[in-house]
């Protein structure tokens, strides 16, 4: 104040600024102050003329406005800070769900597309430029069609699902050109547990899976080299036939084969002579077996034909 003061007398200039006074209780009051120099015809300075106003209320007003703008910049700041992160996750979880072998959809609740990954576009070959995003689910639909091998029963499975908001059970779906995939969906519930966000599908390609899977099978109940059922299925085929046998009073047949001199075949000829009169065998007999008899390679040059409902006289003839 002293500053100002002395600088309006020296200069002899009106001026302008704020004082904050403080009274004997504390109390802070805010005066704006005007000083105008007096002078004589001469112009020489007399003196100072002063006026006060009290602007505390502007002040008051100035502080709540910097506070509310200080607050809508931390928000600001926050929600940016928020919404990077949240760019920032759902970059990570595209990129992730893009690298899953599973196909995903997900549709709101007006049943339109809001997300599929790369792997459901390799599924149900779809062009990446097709732009399914935002369409409704039955365009989607009239494109998915046409690899189905049976539309009618894929149709029908599509709209049980949809008729009720409990996960649904794996479906097998067979496609046209021999493939099989499974899907799996259910209700994406919304974060208060109360109106859902639409619903989510998985569709897996299994086709390689049930490959391997038969041929497993394949190698455990057949024989490698005739391609007979082997000794393990032999005695579950034995076992749950004598079980019907019982149940329906009916006998079981069983043709023991056993090759005489196989072994100077080996010993004279190799062991690659034995395997083509085996191979042999095996489908010179297996010519003749009906469509209701089993036949097995036991080991060696042991054979074994199971019939079902059958007598020791029906076996003779």
């Amino acid at each position: 104040c002293r500053d100002q003061i002395r600088k309006a007398l020296e200069d002899g200039e009106p001026a302008e600024f704020e004082l904050r006074l403080v009274n004997a209780g504390s109390h802070v009051q805010w005066m704006a102050c005007h000083w105008q120099p007096i002078r004589d015809d001469e112009g020489a300075l007399l003196g100072l003329r002063v006026t006060m106003s009290d602007i505390q209320a502007r002040k008051e007003a100035e502080y709540k406005l910097l506070e509310t703008v200080a607050a809508l910049r931390r928000a600001q700041a926050l929600s940016e800070h928020y919404l990077r992160r949240s760019n920032e996750e759902r970059s990570r979880l595209s990129a992730l769900l893009d690298v899953v072998r599973m196909g995903i959809l997900f549709m709101d609740t007006d049943r339109r597309v809001v997300y599929c990954n790369r792997a459901l576009y390799e599924i149900w070959r779809m062009n990446d430029g097709d732009g399914f995003v935002g369409v409704r689910d039955v365009v989607l639909q009239q494109h998915v069609l046409q690899f189905v091998a049976d539309p009618v029963a894929f149709m029908e499975h599509v709209n049980h699902v949809l008729s009720h908001r409990m996960p649904s059970e794996p479906y097998e779906i067979l496609f046209s050109d021999g493939r099989v995939v499974t899907d799996f969906s259910r209700v994406v519930p919304g974060p208060d547990g109360g109106r859902s966000l639409g619903r989510i599908w998985v569709f897996e390609d299994v086709t390689e899976q049930r490959r391997v899977a038969q041929q497993l099978l394949h190698m455990a109940e057949r024989d490698p080299l005739t391609n007979l059922f082997n000794r393990r299925r032999f005695h579950e085929e034995l076992e749950r036939m004598l079980a019907d046998g019982a149940r329906h009073r009916e006998g079981v047949g069983l043709l023991a084969i056993d090759l005489d001199g196989f072994k100077p075949v080996n010993d004279r000829f190799g062991h690659q002579a034995g395997d083509e009169v085996l191979v042999d065998l095996a489908s010179e007999l297996g010519s003749v077996v009906r469509r209701n008899e089993m036949f097995f390679r036991l080991g060696g040059d042991e054979f074994a034909i199971l019939v079902p409902s059958a007598s020791a006289s029906e076996l003779s003839e």
